[in-house]
């Protein structure tokens, strides 16, 4: 797969593998050698690609999967808002490759991590973080793995890719607009000062508020609606009782969806 001429913000570098085990697992792995960060991992296919809670993720080439390793001087509970800003650069990167499609309206980002399309797995985002005796600032990586060619079958839920939608977009196209809509949120963001404009831009992508969600806290369950997400990125849960619960960890599901 070819990699070549793509131009990336000031201060990132990349490097490219035709494949690897996992982007985030490399990106940890350069964290571990003292790499000072502002570098994306992007490989044409994983052989060991992973979501959340260890779940694997099926990685054929064709889609996107890719990392960036950064060093924010921030503590980790302030790091955790990535999560939420790689979402908004994922949708926003989305839309430049598939500009004048038409496909915006059917694009929406689902708490704490996943893009959806048409209600179907479109992408996912995996958050990790690890101290490096090399450097005194925490490592976070940031995974993005996005459907282009085709949507894993083994999800156990709707799932979704560009290619089914109409819109061809090569692994190449996708991750330039990756990594320059990714700089831009992070300079917006700076180093957590402005999240508010993260969350903002976060509920604006998310919508509509009010409908119905699940929530699955280990063995519990909780049904109600979605009321968006607080000033720290918590899920703002209203129960049928009138009660509202703030999550800050759980599988979200929409409407009657299991």
């Amino acid at each position: 797969m070819a990699h070549g001429g793509i131009d990336l913000p000031t201060g990132y570098r990349l490097v490219f593998h035709e494949t690897i085990d996992s982007t985030n697992a490399e990106a940890l792995r350069q964290a571990g050698q003292g790499d000072p960060g502002g570098v994306w991992i992007w490989a044409g296919a994983q052989g060991a690609g992973r979501g959340r809670s260890g779940r694997g993720w099926t990685s054929p080439e064709g889609n996107l999967y890719a990392s960036l390793l950064i060093r924010p001087r921030v503590p980790l509970v302030t790091a955790l808002q990535l999560s939420l800003l790689a979402g908004v650069a994922a949708y926003d990167a989305i839309g430049a490759v598939a500009a004048g499609s038409g496909l915006r309206p059917a694009l929406r980002l689902k708490w704490p991590n996943d893009i959806l399309l048409d209600g179907g797995k479109l992408g996912g985002i995996l958050l990790e973080s690890a101290a490096s005796p090399a450097t005194d600032a925490a490592a976070i990586v940031i995974g993005t793995g996005l459907n282009l060619a085709e949507a894993p079958g083994n999800l156990g839920r709707a799932v979704a890719s560009l290619a089914a939608a109409g819109i061809d977009a090569t692994p190449a196209q996708t991750f330039a607009a990756l990594a320059w809509t990714t700089a831009e949120w992070i300079a917006r963001w700076r180093d957590g000062q402005n999240f508010h404009e993260i969350r903002e831009a976060w509920l604006e992508r998310a919508k509509p508020l009010g409908g119905p969600i699940s929530v699955n806290l280990g063995g519990t369950r909780l049904t109600g609606s979605f009321l968006g997400i607080d000033e720290a990125g918590a899920l703002r849960l209203a129960l049928a009782s009138g009660e509202e619960k703030r999550i800050t960890a759980g599988d979200v599901a929409i409407g009657i969806e299991a």
